[in-house]
């Protein structure tokens, strides 16, 4: 039987809370491009703000519309409402590996950050070839690797590259770190709603911010700023300059594993989506992924994209509440058995028809109470037949 049409919404309330949760990742990722081109690379704020992190919100946006629209397409093929969409954003491994590797060398060697400038040009568009090359043979890859081995692996990347380090900062400045950090916790693993339904994300940076002021982390040197326009600028001429020259050669042995690295993690990544019930097909979501990479390098930016890990608390919100209706609506739309005397009075009541799809599919499904209780935990959907497309559209 063909699934039912639905016509899911773009975005709902809930999204609010998964859009700060990417918002502060990428944004953490912009914050560590510019103190890191400062200090390490030297590289001037002309091309910092106007040509890296520019090029970077290219590639961004692009990506996250073209997943954001992935997700719309499984839902109508899928007849669920209760999809989440595949994060994307700036690696943080290979933007550590990019600076330390191959651009700190060349300005160490060279005194030259401009042309290190260049060079990362090169990185980020081969680590863009390489995840469009990996795209073609990652489904195969992903059908004979155990889903154990995939996930463990992302589980020791996320605790050695990227909370690691955060982690002692927190401890460095325990005052104000801990209450945004405690409220993380909170809003992640309570699913208890904070007041006027805030975005939890939101109202640990606003507690951090305010902390910091109070307790004297910032100054007055901080209010001054100027707002300056800087729309993306084609760098194609630059990354041709530095792909022509063979100095590239000397940091391939950084730039072909890091863009390995990265097909593998989205491969990790989208496995990881589809433990929690969302199945993407491989070779779209990594070909989107190579060609935003591909197009942050054209327009200046130096550090590839990939598509990030989904915590729970992105997907827990959809997931959670796209499952408690379709439990009410499987309530409100089954019918006793024939056998039942009063089932003539309550088909009466209730319009219902023994023949209409409705019924069927719910007598031929069993009930997500469980499934419902599991997606609320942040644990996906372990059945994904089970629910059909019995939600009614978010909002």
């Amino acid at each position: 039987m063909s699934q039912p049409q639905v016509n899911p919404p773009w975005f709902v309330r809930k999204d609010l809370d998964g859009f700060f949760g990417l918002m502060i990742d990428n944004l953490i990722q912009l914050i560590l491009i510019v103190s890191l081109c400062r200090e390490l690379i030297h590289l001037p704020d002309s091309y910092i703000f106007g040509k890296i992190l520019p090029g970077a919100a290219v590639s961004i946006l692009v990506g996250n519309f073209f997943y954001a629209w992935q997700a719309r397409r499984l839902a109508r093929e899928t007849g669920r409402e209760d999809v989440t969409a595949l994060p994307y954003g700036i690696n943080t491994v290979s933007l550590f590996a990019f600076v330390f590797f191959i651009m700190l060398p060349i300005v160490q060697e060279t005194k030259d950050p401009v042309w290190a400038w260049k060079v990362g040009l090169v990185a980020c568009f081969l680590s863009g070839v390489i995840e469009i090359i990996g795209a073609f043979i990652a489904e195969t890859v992903r059908r004979v690797t155990p889903r154990a081995a995939l996930l463990s692996a992302l589980a020791g990347i996320a605790i050695t590259f990227i909370s690691m380090d955060f982690t002692f900062k927190i401890f460095a400045q325990p005052l104000v770190a801990l209450a945004p950090m405690a409220l993380i916790f909170v809003a992640c693993f309570s699913h208890q709603r904070l007041p006027l339904g805030l975005p939890g994300g939101m109202v640990a940076i606003a507690i951090g911010t305010g902390l910091g002021w109070i307790l004297g982390t910032m100054n007055g040197k901080a209010l001054n700023m100027s707002v300056v326009l800087a729309p993306p600028v084609f760098a194609g001429v630059s990354l041709w300059e530095a792909l022509t020259h063979p100095a590239f050669l000397n940091y391939f042995s950084v730039i072909f594993p890091m863009g390995i690295f990265n097909v593998v993690g989205s491969l990790q990544n989208i496995e990881s989506a589809e433990a929690a019930g969302d199945r993407y097909r491989t070779f779209p979501s990594l070909m989107a992924n190579g060609i935003g990479s591909v197009v942050a390098a054209l327009f200046g930016s130096v550090f590839p994209t990939t598509i990030l890990h989904r915590p729970p608390r992105l997907e827990a919100p959809r997931r959670a509440l796209g499952l408690l209706r379709a439990e009410r609506n499987i309530h409100q739309f089954s019918l006793p058995h024939r056998d039942d005397p009063s089932s003539a009075r309550v088909d009466s009541f209730r319009g219902g028809n023994r023949h209409s799809p409705v019924y069927r599919h719910h007598h031929r499904r069993a009930g997500v109470s469980g499934d419902a209780q599991g997606a609320c935990a942040g644990g996906g959907v372990r059945h994904r037949s089970r629910v059909g497309s019995m939600g009614t559209p978010d909002g």
